[in-house]
């Protein structure tokens, strides 16, 4: 059953717009891209050479968008949006717009307001083509986000013929936020890239941030540590507990991440998280206590800027039971659930 053809609003159109659009590369001036870089024609989290000596996983899912987004300013009455892709993985358990798709937001002096997602039809192979219509003819701020799973090789914005596009503003705070982590962090299983608590709490608070969440690789390897040490940041969050192999690999490399870390950034705010779960198992429970015993640890030796959240408390009461996709992955209420709990933190954390 074709569902597209018995409910129109199930169908997605995958057509290039041509007559009257002019398309722009985003890797070029005025639009500005985040949260990566482009290397061997691909977008990626960090450099191809880091990455391959922290593990394979890692050297794969670094060419995941996720966490990626293009920002620009333009008066054009529709935007389009072609996108190329390298590769585009497959999960059971999460939302081919989550993992293939991009969504729109609109940036404006009260808020961020979420416009249109471009879905991905369920064949997809290589390309995806959306276009946004808009009732009303005005200058507008714009945010797009990247897929969380797949790999892009170009994304096109087109305009309509004889529109105006320009720079957008800084971030509030320019210094990304970075954040370490699980498939949780990489974003799974947001329905949609937007949905991720990181960009939901970019969009509340008006920060940057660079997504290293390696989906069933992050183990706190000295490699990733000492990159991440060596970014620009304005703060650090970090919750790979889900990873570690056993407790014995996650005691013998939480402490020391940490410490890599603090030793190059002495003032950096540092944000201690554990898996989002209310129902907790008895070796989850054990992994939580190893990753508070960092955050003790910290606070006796003076530090004045960690911070720590335990898992079970990232689930509100009012989502313990729907919280979750699959007793491991947070779906979308999950995910607002996470931003509220961290967005108090993290404003403290970035004095805003």
């Amino acid at each position: 059953m074709d569902i597209s053809k018995i409910d129109k609003n199930f169908k997605v159109d995958n057509t290039v717009r041509r007559d009257g659009w002019v398309y722009y590369p985003i890797d070029q001036p005025p639009f500005k891209i985040y949260g990566l870089i482009k290397e061997d024609g691909i977008y990626k989290r960090m450099p191809q050479s880091v990455a391959d000596s922290v593990n394979t996983g890692v050297a794969a899912l670094t060419r995941c968008s996720a966490g990626g987004r293009v920002r620009f300013v333009t008066d054009s009455k529709d935007i389009a949006i072609s996108v190329k892709y390298n590769e585009i993985p497959t999960s059971g358990n999460m939302s081919l717009v989550g993992f293939a798709g991009l969504d729109m937001y609109e940036e404006t002096d009260s808020g961020v307001t979420y416009v249109f997602s471009a879905v991905p039809p369920a064949d997809i192979k290589k390309e995806l083509n959306s276009v946004k219509e808009f009732s009303e003819h005005k200058m507008r701020r714009l945010l797009i986000n990247f897929p969380t799973y797949s790999s892009v090789k170009e994304i096109l914005i087109g305009l309509r013929e004889g529109s105006n596009v320009y720079p957008p503003s800084e971030y509030a705070v320019s210094k990304p936020v970075v954040f370490y982590g699980s498939s949780i962090t990489q974003g799974g299983c947001a329905s949609r890239p937007g949905n991720t608590y990181q960009a939901i709490l970019s969009a509340q608070l008006g920060f940057d941030y660079i997504n290293l969440g390696f989906s069933g690789n992050a183990k706190g390897e000295d490699a990733i540590a000492r990159y991440i040490a060596a970014l620009d940041m304005s703060a650090f969050v970090y919750d790979y507990d889900f990873n570690a192999p056993d407790s014995q690999h996650l005691e013998a490399t939480h402490k020391r991440m940490f410490d890599i870390i603090r030793d190059k950034n002495p003032d950096l705010p540092i944000l201690i998280l554990s898996r989002p779960n209310p129902h907790l198992s008895a070796g989850a429970i054990e992994r939580r206590e190893i990753t508070r015993a960092t955050y003790e640890a910290a606070v006796k030796a003076g530090d004045k800027n960690v911070y720590f959240i335990p898992g079970d408390e990232l689930i509100l009461p009012m989502f313990s039971e729907t919280a979750l996709v699959d007793d491991a992955h947070p779906n979308d209420s999950g995910f607002v659930s996470m931003a509220e709990v961290i967005k108090p933190i993290l404003k403290k954390m970035l004095d805003i």
